[in-house]
């Protein structure tokens, strides 16, 4: 399902001056942003000393939120009414509870690292490490294809300039000011960030409330209050792909890692889970308001894509209301691109290269990277198909990764990792080579080239693939594995030890050195690290 770039009903081109003051409230924003870049270099060196003692848990429901939600949750809306709404909403914003749950024990398991891959390193070995640092490279690197994607067709759509100009000039600035100020500047673009998404939904609500009219009629109509199969089926498909997806964010790990107690870990993920879940229902709500006020579908000659429902409403505002949008979309992209800019500079920093190479080579690699995001966020067919892309690849990851956090399952280790998360992705092409009868669609089905909102159930059987698929995958590693070294033993005349409890799973404790500080301390055992930020222990892939 391709996305729209044309202007709707061309209604802004067509007024005159208004389409002029957008661009010239584009301008004035970006502009702007030049201005800001020494103040943000002032404050990084405050922040920094800040940060160094003071480390309490940032709200990551600003993580959670990009320009990329006012196309998906209104569409979904659209689709599977509200029920899908609600769905979507409590699949976005319960995850972020796990991260509250496991954060504390990946913490005290590996307390030298402070991203997942860290403790991945130390339990399953460098293979399995580098393996998981990869997936999680594609995984920010879809991100920031959608981000700029959306973005660029919210200017688009609103105003009739192309997109190209302002993406380009988007990722300029972000790395301009990351370059200067770190992930300490991402940290304080957040708070711009959330900011504009209140801001977004306050003016939205306001305006569409004064302007738009609902039919009511249209409201038993539409069907979108009733429960359907599409619903349902997003009660397994939305939790599993958001959840093992959320894992992949090295941005949600980085704040999870940041909170000096559990308790500022609790509390700060309470409260972005309260926010995320208010903000994503009221953002879905537009797709229903477009629906009942007649705007969508639209006329038959001009149809309205479902993920153009919220920008819909707009045509009905006037352009003063429509420049503010865009300059406040433009914002709260700029400040959700730099925080995916920045946690592929430290992710490819610290898990590829263990802070050993020059971090201004890091930083030239991303901008390297750049040019692909930008060229295919031009011509991405729909951003909730990269969302999937990059959830199908977490389903099938994640499931085998976290049987290592139990102590229990001891002889878990990266060889079965890797091969049940790659056997996990070839099992959904099985599936659909099998579902289908066609080894062609079997193949696109792993891209969900039919999108999630197809009348079959591919795209479900597709999330239940990948994660069963990946757990079967890696018990018959384990196995295999195990035969290996069995016979091995045996053949050397030694002892099988293969299954042995080793004498230590999990890492040293965990002790802040600034535990004592507000009456918060992860544990009283102090433990010294050469290298801060990286595991001094290798777990056996093999």
């Amino acid at each position: 399902m391709r996305l729209k770039r044309e202007p709707i009903g061309g209604s802004f081109q067509n007024q005159g001056g208004g389409n002029a003051g957008v661009k010239h409230q584009t301008r004035i924003v970006l502009d702007s942003a030049g201005h800001l870049i020494e103040e943000w270099r002032r404050r990084a060196t405050t922040c920094e000393r800040r940060q160094q003692t003071t480390r309490k848990a940032r709200p990551q429901a600003d993580q959670a939120l990009g320009s990329g939600i006012l196309f998906t949750y209104p569409q979904l809306a659209t689709l599977a009414g509200v029920q899908g709404v609600v769905v979507y909403a409590l699949a976005s914003a319960l995850p972020l509870l796990s991260f509250a749950a496991l954060g504390p024990i990946i913490r005290r398991k590996c307390p030298q690292g402070f991203v997942l891959t860290e403790w991945t390193r130390q339990r399953y070995g460098t293979l399995a490490a580098l393996y998981l640092s990869f997936m999680t490279l594609v995984t920010l690197f879809l991100y920031m294809i959608s981000e700029l994607s959306a973005i660029g067709q919210v200017v688009n759509l609103l105003t009739g300039i192309d997109g190209l100009p302002v993406l380009i000039v988007e990722c300029v600035i972000t790395t301009i000011y990351t370059s200067v100020g770190g992930f300490k500047v991402s940290f304080f673009t957040d708070n711009i960030q959330g900011a504009m998404v209140l801001g977004l939904i306050l003016i939205a609500t306001i305006t569409i409330g004064v302007e738009t009219k609902i039919d009511t009629s249209l409201i038993e109509s539409s069907g979108l209050t009733k429960a359907s199969l599409l619903g349902w089926q997003l009660l397994y498909i939305l939790p599993v792909a958001i959840l093992t997806n959320d894992f992949f964010l090295s941005n949600f790990w980085l704040r999870t890692f940041s909170a000096k107690t559990d308790r500022d870990l609790w509390l700060g993920i309470t409260g972005a889970v309260v926010a995320t879940l208010v903000i994503i229902t009221l953002v879905g709500s537009t797709g229903l308001i477009a629906a009942w006020a007649g705007v969508w579908p639209g006329p038959e000659d001009a149809p309205v894509d479902g993920s153009v429902a919220f920008f819909a409403l707009l045509t009905q505002l006037p352009n003063w209301v429509v420049g503010v949008v865009v300059v406040m979309s433009v914002t709260l992209s700029t400040a959700a691109f730099d925080s995916l800019q920045s946690a592929m500079v430290t992710s490819a920093s610290n898990d590829l290269f263990r802070n050993r190479l020059n971090i201004w080579w890091i930083r030239a690699g991303v901008v390297l990277i750049m040019i692909p995001v930008v060229v295919i966020a031009i011509r991405a067919p729909s951003i909730l198909q990269i969302y999937l892309i990059s959830d199908l690849v977490s389903a099938a990851t994640i499931p085998v990764l976290v049987i290592g956090l139990s102590d229990a399952c001891y002889w878990w280790r990266g060889f079965e990792v890797v091969v049940g998360g790659l056997g996990g992705l070839f099992t959904v092409f099985l599936f659909g080579t099998v579902y289908y009868g066609d080894a062609q669609l079997g193949a696109e089905l792993m891209l969900l080239e039919q999108g999630l909102y197809t009348a079959d159930w591919g795209a479900f059987g597709a999330f239940v693939a990948a994660p069963v698929g990946g757990l079967l995958w890696g018990f018959g590693a384990l196995g295999l594995r195990l035969g290996i070294q069995y016979v091995s033993a045996r053949l050397r005349g030694q002892r099988f030890d293969a299954l042995d409890r080793p004498v230590a799973v999990s890492g040293p404790q965990l002790v802040d050195p600034e535990a004592g500080r507000d009456g918060g301390t992860w544990d009283n055992t102090e433990i010294s690290s050469d290298a801060p930020g990286l595991a001094k222990t290798t777990g056996k892939f093999f």
